[in-house]
């Protein structure tokens, strides 16, 4: 990222369980690239290509079908999230198969919650705690937050104040009953209409598929950067999405023993 001891610093201190760990951009810079996955579309994101970073992972709903956990782990996939609800009334089919294959084959996980701007934020965090236990999730849950277009059932866009305090609720109501801090996942459009400036002291999962997170999400400090949904893993039949962390693989394995620990315990 841009800046570097700006983005260093500040994420050393931050809540979600990273008091024990910065993000190594120094460190993550100097590695040598190199392919960890085949991509069908791939695209030149300049000197800070993915590539660079140590620590992959994927994004999964139903639409993966069958996946070969093993193979998925031994190809060298990190961690997973995994879609688990929509709005306030919708469950991923695969996600319980899924999160339990995954803790078997030993990948950090977490699952995810598309967020409807139809349905109340509680009336959505009952829905996403009444179908995702506790032991679902080894890392923190996530909300994702996206204008959907194409939905046939919910186009509404609030106002971005409006956008800003839903959201806070939802993760606070999630927050006090999982201990950890969500991470908030989101689009470029998305981050610009209602996030640039804001939830400073969360963790932020970003999309940016044809550039870097620098240039498409100005300032923003990023824990996990998704960079394809034509990525080849595996294990998995189709096009998946791959994600990079934003640290070194020390960081990585401090970050998730930190955030592995319920706060509430």
């Amino acid at each position: 990222m841009r800046r570097l001891l700006f983005c260093v610093l500040p994420l050393a201190i931050m809540l979600a369980g990273c008091t024990s760990s910065g993000y190594d951009y120094l460190e993550t810079a100097s590695i040598k690239p190199k392919t960890r996955f085949k991509d069908t579309d791939p695209q030149d994101f300049g000197p800070k290509h993915p590539q660079q970073n140590q620590i992959h992972g994927i994004d999964i709903s139903k639409w993966q079908g069958d996946i070969d956990w093993g193979t998925v782990k031994n190809s060298g996939v990190a961690f997973a999230f995994i879609k688990a609800t929509e709005g306030k009334d919708r469950v991923d089919p695969r996600f319980d198969e899924y999160w339990r294959e995954a803790r078997a084959a030993g990948i950090p996980h977490a699952p995810y919650h598309f967020y409807y701007f139809c349905s109340s934020a509680d009336q959505q965090a009952d829905w996403f705690i009444r179908n995702v236990p506790k032991e679902a999730m080894r890392l923190p849950p996530v909300l994702d937050v996206e204008w959907n277009a194409e939905s046939k059932t919910c186009r509404y866009r609030p106002d971005p104040e409006t956008v800003r305090a839903e959201m806070q609720r939802f993760m606070d109501r999630l927050e006090a009953y999982y201990g950890k801090r969500p991470i908030i996942y989101t689009s470029v459009d998305f981050h610009r209409d209602n996030l640039a400036g804001y939830f400073q002291d969360y963790h932020f999962w970003v999309r940016s598929v044809a550039k870097h997170p620098e240039v498409t999400y100005t300032d923003r400090r990023w824990a996990f950067w998704q960079y394809t949904s034509t990525g080849v893993i595996p294990g998995i039949s189709g096009p998946t999405d791959i994600n990079v962390f934003a640290g070194s693989a020390k960081n990585w394995n401090n970050w998730v023993a930190a955030v592995s620990k319920d706060r509430n315990s």
